[in-house]
């Protein structure tokens, strides 16, 4: 199938006080039609700026230093301004983190959510209203007559929620971009709202980019996972080979955090804090918090590896001569439920397709000596015992 979206090598930085932040370091992805990809990891780890990368709504201090965003095959960073208006709200629409700041408090909202519908589609007023109407009602607003002619301060914050959605909606989409969408609510608005992005994309068959750093969320409405951190992507896979066969050492410090039915004592919680991207560390950005990190972790960067034909993970673990480690108790536990046919884990044969960054070294990183696979980042000459 012909994807709708692809991203490739994405370099994105912001001009500061203090220098250059390097915030996107060479990200890359693509969207098939229908199709759901979730892209999860901590704060500041990239997420929200790569979404609004394509939708061109960066800060003025951002500069777009490599990449494409091809999406129907025509390059956004390309396009201009005046370009991209006909795109936003058409082709491709975004539901913000909080709706309360998204929503115009001076307006109404049949206003609110009529105008894209004006603007792109060539429609009366009444009949973009009646439009606005019918969305209202998709989304579960009672009373949508009435509730057109209301203030957003009228609305509770599952309400708005749904409004901005509705909003979002209007031109029907290619690509639903929904940038942590349900932090702001209760659990039990949350799984309406999820349960309500499940029937709205079936109907209207969209495409969406959920940003969220919520694994319990990502379960229940993702075809595919993407986790981020320090501004690259470590880890891509289906839902289940990302949940049930993690690889790398950062989604197993993720999915150690996240409570389930047979938690019991204390949480995991995952030591330090991501790196600063003034100065990004050399090497793997994770190994300064990870109780796994090999000699070689501190020197180069890893490619991905390939799990999988849908499964890709870029640590040094994978490597055939790196020493085998045992994940956390949590994590044996998902990947002992995991009914596949065992998984020849090779160097992607992509790797042309990475960054300078990612490839540079006075050597192939993949006949990398066993020397440096084998001794921890502190050369005390074995591999960490984990300490999950």
């Amino acid at each position: 199938m012909e994807n709708i979206l692809e991203v490739k090598d994405l370099h994105i930085s912001f001009d500061t006080y203090a220098g250059q932040v390097r915030a996107i370091r060479g990200v890359n992805f693509d969207l098939k039609p229908g199709e759901t990809l979730a892209i999860v990891g901590e704060s500041g780890s990239g997420k929200s700026v790569t979404s609004r990368s394509i939708m061109r709504l960066l800060a003025s201090n951002a500069n777009v230093d490599n990449g494409e965003i091809l999406f129907k095959g025509e390059d956004l960073v390309k396009k201009s301004e005046k370009e991209m208006q006909k795109i936003r709200g058409s082709e491709i629409a975004m539901i913000f983190q909080d709706p309360m700041t998204s929503l115009n408090p001076t307006q109404k909202i049949g206003k609110q959510i009529a105008e894209p519908i004006i603007k792109h589609q060539a429609v009366s007023k009444e009949e973009a209203y009646k439009k606005a109407e019918e969305l209202l009602r998709l989304v579960g607003i009672p009373n949508p007559e009435k509730r057109m002619k209301q203030y957003p301060h009228q609305f509770s914050g599952g309400q708005r929620q749904r409004i901005v959605i509705a909003i979002a909606l209007g031109c029907n989409p290619d690509i639903l971009i929904a940038d942590e969408p349900t932090t702001a609510l209760d659990v039990t608005i949350q799984a309406q709202i999820l349960e309500l992005m499940k029937e709205l994309q079936h109907k209207i068959k969209t495409s969406i980019i959920f940003i969220t750093h919520d694994l319990g969320v990502v379960a229940n409405v993702a075809d595919r996972v993407a986790v981020m951190y320090a501004g690259k992507f470590v880890e891509v896979g289906t839902v289940d080979e990302i949940f049930y066969n993690p690889q790398h050492p950062y989604t197993w410090g993720l999915l150690s955090s996240m409570p389930t039915l047979e938690t019991s004592g204390y949480l995991y919680a995952i030591p330090g804090t991501p790196p600063d991207l003034l100065n990004p560390p050399k090497g793997d950005a994770f190994a300064p918090r990870s109780e796994y990190a090999l000699k070689v972790d501190t020197m180069y960067e890893p490619p991905l590896f390939k799990v999988s034909d849908t499964h890709f993970a870029a640590t040094w673990l994978l490597h055939p001569d790196a020493p085998k480690v045992t994940p956390p108790a949590e994590i044996v536990a998902r990947q002992s439920g995991f009914r596949t046919k065992q998984l020849q884990i090779q160097p992607s044969d992509d790797l042309s397709q990475m960054s300078g960054q990612d490839l540079e070294g006075p050597q192939d990183k993949n006949n990398l000596s066993v020397d440096e696979l084998t001794t921890d980042r502190d050369g005390k000459g074995e591999a960490n015992e984990p300490r999950y």
